[in-house]
């Protein structure tokens, strides 16, 4: 059934239907496999062990109930009750919040950017997990300094521990023959092409997932998000059956109460949540504008919550019992290996399954689930970005080949962009986009206004009513509570306190980036949180009427979807009534 209210009106005009879902199923896997991805892995387990092991779980809790969740139903139900992108949704409900649209797409070009880097980096490892010796098990190769310490050798733990310029094997294969790494930013070099090929791969891989569209897509994630679950459980399995497994899991969930007085705490399971929840960009939204109106998609978010919630602490397990067993097997704490982000995926993970029997099929596992938990991340946002902008221009973009044509200018363009991450200066801009283009500020604000524009302007109430329409299920009230109040004061508490705690990056904790790099970084994170207020100034600019009138007409929603199915029925009735009674007399 099509949205006939509130969806776009294409008649008369030939161009190409817009699409649904095949299924209920490839909705949930597109959803799960978005949501579900590196920082499920690879910072929660980190962020959990590195505040307060168990304890971390109450303030994750908390962001879960008071903002993951109510944000997650808010832009789902946003998507599938106007049947539009994520810019043209706004047009229908708050055409003056229409800046939060233009701006979570600007972060979504930002990540395709900067996180398809990694998918080469974990493919780059892949093909070199079928040598017949792991590269990085060992300092016997070309790239090797005479500071190289092989930690599979028990008795080197001490020389290791002893050395203050010491690195390990797999420290110096992703520094010096993944990265190449310079100086500084300052020092850009030439372009690992090794690399570039492996870059070019993910996004032909990407490109050919979705270049159909939702068709496309809809069967891809069939693959792309339940195997690595699959390549999870196997992980899972051998960790906890290593030795010293026990101990990294104590570790990992070890609860430290007195944690939980720290702000920053706090701050980063609000941060983790508004990342792990894919919120505040428009991938829900988009996802959810291809079911049909009457999908229960009240029911949907409640589970997909609580399935990725639910896989980052799995996740948790399968990390924390191979680190143990790293630190057994050096006889060291495991605060010396335990590691986020690229350090943990690219330097320790890799170290800690070298240790291991049968090291190439435990690394070939490890990667093909990375590879595939970044791939329906990132495509997923290129379906998002793409759809956003065909939903702008209907009658000029849905046209035969339009779709593919677009779509490849797109990843051309961050292609091109992007070769400068794959320079030998690459990683200090990867760490720069992603520490200020991508970072939990943005996404914060974009937020903050997104409840305000929905429960405030538009109306909670009539959000309730959408969702009782479409699904035919009442939305707890605690929902129009968060909408209304809870949600917009934690965000903006978080987002002040984002402000009020910034430390400048650094890289490896002793490079300091010149002074243009962070002015170039603070122009990354303005460039998005700008577009929201600056989108509002130039619509009230260009409005007719006094200042108070175009302001009212901004915050009024299309006339088409100012009811909800059932009232206009209800609406429509009656006046068939009245025709009826007239006519009669």
């Amino acid at each position: 059934m099509v949205n006939k209210k509130c969806g776009p009106k294409r008649q008369g005009v030939e161009v190409e239907e817009r699409g649904h879902w095949g299924s209920k199923t490839e909705f949930l896997l597109a959803v799960a496999g978005n949501v579900v991805g590196f920082g499920n892995v690879w910072r929660f387990p980190y962020l959990c062990y590195k505040n307060g092991g168990g304890a971390f779980l109450v303030p994750y809790l908390v962001f879960v109930v008071t903002c993951g969740v109510p944000l997650f139903l808010l832009e789902t139900t946003l998507g599938q009750y106007t049947q539009e992108g994520g810019i043209t949704c706004w047009r229908k409900l708050c055409p003056l919040a229409e800046g939060i649209g233009y701006a979570g797409q600007l972060i979504l070009f930002y990540s395709c950017m900067t996180y398809m880097l990694i998918l080469a980096w974990a493919l780059f490892y892949l093909v070199f997990s079928f040598s017949p010796q792991l590269p990085w098990a060992s300092c016997d190769n070309y790239w090797n300094t005479a500071n190289c310490i092989d930690l599979a050798a028990q008795n080197k733990t001490r020389e290791w521990t002893n050395q203050t310029n010491a690195a390990s094997a797999a420290t110096e294969f992703w520094e010096r023959r993944v990265l190449g790494i310079s100086g500084g930013i300052e020092e850009m070099g030439s372009i690992r092409w090794d690399l570039l090929l492996c870059l070019v791969a993910m996004w032909v891989i990407c490109y050919f997932c979705i270049w159909k569209g939702v068709k496309s897509t809809g069967k891809v994630v069939y693959f792309t998000a339940t195997f690595p679950y699959v390549m999870l459980l196997i992980l899972l399995i051998r960790g906890l059956s290593l030795p010293g497994a026990l101990q990294g899991v104590l570790y990992y969930l070890l609860p430290d109460p007195s944690r939980l007085t720290d702000p920053q705490v706090w701050m980063e399971a609000g941060s983790q949540i508004l990342f792990s929840y894919s919120v505040g960009v428009g991938s829900l939204t988009v996802l959810g504008s291809y079911n049909t109106y009457n999908n229960n998609c009240y029911r949907d978010c409640l589970w997909l919550c609580l399935l990725n919630s639910g896989t980052s602490v799995v996740a948790g397990f399968a990390v924390f019992s191979v680190l143990g067993f790293m630190a057994h097997e050096q006889g060291v704490s495991i605060a010396d290996v335990a590691e986020s982000g690229p350090g943990l995926a690219f330097i320790a993970y890799p170290q800690a399954v070298a240790m291991m029997p049968l090291p190439q099929l435990w690394s070939i596992c490890f990667f093909v689930m990375l590879i595939l938990l970044g791939v329906d991340t990132r495509f997923v946002a290129m379906e998002v970005v793409t759809t956003s902008i065909i939903d702008m221009f209907p009658k000029l973009m849905r046209r035969y080949g339009r779709r593919e044509l677009f779509l490849l200018l797109f990843c051309l363009t961050c292609f091109l962009f992007q070769l400068v991450m794959v320079t030998e200066g690459g990683m200090y801009v990867f760490q720069m986009f992603d520490y200020y283009a991508c970072n939990g500020a943005c996404i914060l604000f974009l937020c903050v206004f997104e409840t305000v524009a929905l429960g405030w302007i538009f109306g909670a109430q009539r959000l309730c009513d959408i969702i009782k329409d479409m699904t035919g299920v009442h939305a707890n009230p605690f929902f129009k509570f968060s909408w209304l109040y809870l949600t917009p004061v934690v965000l903006l508490i978080s987002f002040i306190r984002s402000f009020v705690e910034y430390q400048p990056l650094t890289f490896n904790r002793w490079y300091v980036y010149p002074a243009w790099a962070y002015a170039c970084g603070w122009v990354l994170t303005f460039s998005s949180i700008l577009l929201v207020p600056g989108w509002a100034l130039y619509k009230l600019a260009i409005g007719t009427g006094s200042l108070s009138q175009r302001f009212h007409h901004l915050c009024q929603p299309a006339p088409d979807c100012s009811l909800t199915h059932g009232r206009e029925t209800e609406l429509q009735n009656i006046g068939e009534e009245v025709q009826h009674c007239l006519s009669s007399s």
